[in-house]
């Protein structure tokens, strides 16, 4: 994936660690010569977290900050293998991109099936009324790195999606 956001020229915006996936990218990125720019609460930059050798990184007082510094800086949004952070991190993303607060490409890399239960889950809202049709096609979802930037180079989002519409008050 780090190879093919610089072959894309892209910049990674990312959590701003050095470990686990999110370190292995940023280390990809950095060694195919490319931008790696990590957003990190000073909390986590204190306990030695903190990815040394980016490009830039941005130190902040909160979660809060850094969410929403991300989303600022940020072109489209990439959900990769993860656990509770990574998750939460794009369900509010993807939230706001419903809620018409921002109008960003939201994908997910479903790496060897990875994320085939989110997406059941998805579909299984989506079937009880819980996700609008709209809203659930809004997210791309690929297997493989380069298909997916290709998809979030050339996608078009809605330029107004309701979460609710009148009839439903």
């Amino acid at each position: 994936m780090g190879r093919e956001l610089v072959d894309f020229g892209a910049t990674l915006v990312f959590g701003g660690g050095c470990v686990g996936l999110m370190g292995v990218l940023a280390d990809s990125v950095l060694a195919a010569r490319g931008q790696a720019v990590g957003v990190m609460p000073r909390a986590l930059v204190e306990k030695e977290i903190a990815h040394t050798a980016l490009t830039e990184l941005r130190v902040v007082d909160s979660m809060h900050q850094r969410k929403a510094m991300m989303a600022d800086l940020a072109d489209a949004f990439v959900l990769l293998p993860g656990g509770f952070g990574s998750w939460e991190e794009f369900c509010e993303i993807a939230t706001w991109l419903q809620l018409g607060i921002h109008s960003k490409p939201c994908a997910i890399l479903n790496v060897a099936g990875y994320y085939d239960g989110l997406l059941s889950l998805a579909r299984l809202a989506l079937a009880e009324g819980f996700l609008r049709p709209a809203h659930y096609k809004m997210l791309i979802v690929e297997t493989d790195p380069h298909a997916l930037l290709s998809k979030l180079a050339t996608t078009e989002i809605p330029s107004e999606v309701k979460w609710v519409a009148e009839t439903q008050r």
